[in-house]
Parts: C-alpha cells; sequence; structure tokens
C-alpha cells in the first residue's frame, strides 16, 4: 500500500477515532492532540500495518497506548522523589510500633458479639469460619446445605449490626 493510499484509508476511519479520544481525555484540546499523536504515529509505523485488516482496530490499539504512555509519563512527572541528604522517617515502617490495645478491643468486641449469636447460627458460623466446606458442616450437623448456608448469611448479618462502629 502506498503512502497516499495508506493516507486516504486513515483519512476515512480517523473521524471514528476522535469520540473515543474524547472518551479518554474528557477534554477537548487533549483529545485532539491525543488524535493527532495517534495519527503520527501510525503514519511513521505504516509499514508496521498489514493491509487487509482492520485499519480501524489497529488505529484504536495505537490510541489507547499512546493515551496510556502519556498517563504513565504525567504520573512519572508528578511524583516527588526526595533526595536529599536529610531523610526523615515520617512513613517508614521501620520507626512504627503497633498498638495492640486497639485490636484487643475489637477482638473482644468480635468475641462478645459472636457469642450472642443464637446456637443454631453460631454453630455453622465458626465451622465456616475454622475452615470448614458447606458440605462438611452439612454433613456434620446433619443439616441441608442450603440451611448452612442460610445459617452463615444471617450469623454475618448479625454480626455486620453488631459490630457496624468497625466498618471502614
Amino acid at each position: 500500500m502506498t503512502a497516499l493510499e495508506f493516507t486516504y484509508h486513515i483519512g476515512k476511519v480517523s473521524k471514528s477515532l476522535k469520540p473515543f479520544a474524547m472518551k479518554l481525555t474528557r477534554d477537548y484540546e487533549e483529545a485532539n492532540d491525543l488524535l493527532q499523536d495517534t495519527l503520527l504515529k501510525a503514519f511513521t509505523n505504516r509499514d508496521k500495518y498489514t493491509e487487509g485488516t482492520n485499519l480501524k482496530a489497529w488505529l484504536y490499539t495505537i490510541m489507547k497506548n499512546t493515551f496510556i504512555t502519556n498517563y504513565q509519563r504525567m504520573i512519572r512527572k508528578n511524583t516527588f522523589i526526595d533526595t536529599s541528604d536529610n531523610l526523615h522517617y515520617i512513613n517508614s515502617m521501620e520507626s512504627s510500633t503497633d498498638n495492640l490495645a486497639i485490636s484487643s478491643f475489637a477482638m473482644n468486641d468480635i468475641n462478645s458479639a459472636i457469642s450472642t449469636l443464637e446456637e443454631s447460627y453460631k454453630t455453622p458460623f465458626i465451622m465456616y469460619f475454622r475452615g470448614f466446606k458447606y458440605h462438611e458442616i452439612a454433613e456434620k450437623l446433619n443439616i441441608p446445605i442450603g440451611t448452612v448456608k442460610n445459617r452463615i448469611h444471617i450469623a454475618r448479618k448479625e454480626l455486620k449490626d453488631r459490630l457496624h462502629m468497625y466498618a471502614y
């Protein structure tokens, strides 16, 4: 395919690329720049295009990859890297300690909430929590598997209500 034929085919398809560019960038000017970069790359690399394949899909791929590359470049450019000799351990995990009191309070609340569950819900829930499969719990308790799933679901729901203060 000659450069003139290639340019003609790209010209026919390029109108459908504009909405995709707008969807990616959400900005009119950036969409125009992305479209221009895409067409430039396509024309520069026209020898890599295999005649008879889907030109539109090839251009969409170039556009998507160009957008991703530009986005990653922008993120790297805006990332602050401290190269000073005066290193501080503000957010370093080496200088942090865990406050075990908070996790102790949470575990006490969780255990208390579990102990208040009805026995018919607590037993399947604890077995499931310990790693038993639904069918193993059903066999052990001699109840249908659907009942096991339902009781575990109800236990989770009640625990979620009782432990709402720990939700993010």
